[in-house]
């Protein structure tokens, strides 16, 4: 799809509108951590019923994945979904603008020597996470910790971009457009940690076919390639949401050994039966708005989702 910003300049009127959203985002920044969170829920379902398509894709998604469930219990899911991606859409701001001292305090940080041990051995770290959400928020609160680099996916708006790049530059080592290997691989050799998220549809042209809940999904296999070209040890990281309201839970996990072991399939496979355990363990947390299993393995196969 062409960019329709491509070009204009960043105060052209046809930009005014995103950097009005901005100024709004920038006042959500003050909003006490507890009001973000009760007023997430109502913001989340809103969203649901503006954009019904994307509603229809998760429900469709939960429905895939859960298939034991009862009814009630997928759609009480669905809607825990979207009061979590409520949530989600409020924290952005408070990661891109709040003060250090505040968000250090929402912090929860378990098993941070796997990741400080690894660095230790003078190899990279990948740190390999996932769309669950509040990846934004994680991030930041993560990096009170420890710095890392980042990769990223540059948005066609200008004014976004440029308000992302600029807020978490503040904080990062380095930011990394998605496709630039070189860059990340660079990284990784020079013993910096990276921070990488998978489990979104891959397209077919360089992905494997892994199961996720047990059913074939397009998956990149650059967790693998990017262990391999770079000798880094892979550090799996995710962040939870508490249910107390202080903030969230951040998991560094012991790093995987023999990995890459070789055999691309099985190394992709170990991704998604690492991402499927996370999500089932906070089923609520997990953006199932992305049609995860948009491309078939055949191009015969009849598609899954009913609206596109």
């Amino acid at each position: 799809m062409a960019n329709k910003f491509k070009g204009m300049p960043l105060y052209h009127p046809r930009l005014w509108p995103s950097w009005a959203g901005v100024g709004l985002l920038r006042l959500v920044a003050f909003m006490p951590y507890g009001l973000v969170q009760r007023l997430g829920p109502w913001l989340g379902q809103a969203y649901a019923r503006v954009l019904p398509k994307r509603r229809i894709i998760a429900r469709t998604n939960i429905e895939l994945c859960f298939p034991d469930q009862s009814p009630e219990w997928r759609e009480r899911l669905l809607r825990e979904s979207f009061d979590s991606l409520g949530i989600t859409l409020l924290e952005a701001p408070l990661a891109w603008w709040a003060s250090r001292r505040r968000m250090a305090r929402l912090a929860h940080v378990h098993g941070l020597e796997n990741l400080q041990n690894a660095l230790a051995s003078g190899k990279g770290v990948l740190l390999l996470s996932a769309h669950l959400n509040s990846p934004e928020f994680g991030g930041r609160l993560l990096v009170h910790e420890q710095i890392y680099a980042a990769m990223y996916r540059p948005s066609n708006n200008p004014v976004i971009d440029r308000v992302i790049r600029r807020a978490r530059g503040k904080w990062l080592s380095s930011l990394i457009p998605r496709h630039n290997v070189r860059g990340v691989v660079r990284a990784l050799k020079q013993g910096e940690a990276v921070w990488y998220a998978v489990d979104q549809n891959a397209g077919r042209r360089e992905s494997v076919f892994a199961d996720f809940f047990g059913i074939p999904a397009s998956t990149n296999p650059a967790t693998a390639r990017l262990a391999k070209l770079s000798g880094a040890v892979v550090v799996p990281f995710r962040a939870v949401r508490r249910k107390d309201g202080k903030g969230h839970d951040l998991y560094l996990e012991p790093p995987w050994e023999d990995y890459p072991s070789g055999d691309l399939v099985a190394d992709t496979q170990r991704v998604n039966d690492l991402v499927e355990k996370w999500v089932r363990e906070t089923p609520e947390q997990y953006m199932w708005i992305h049609r995860r299993f948009r491309t078939r393995p055949q191009r015969s196969d009849p598609r899954i989702y009913p609206v596109d």
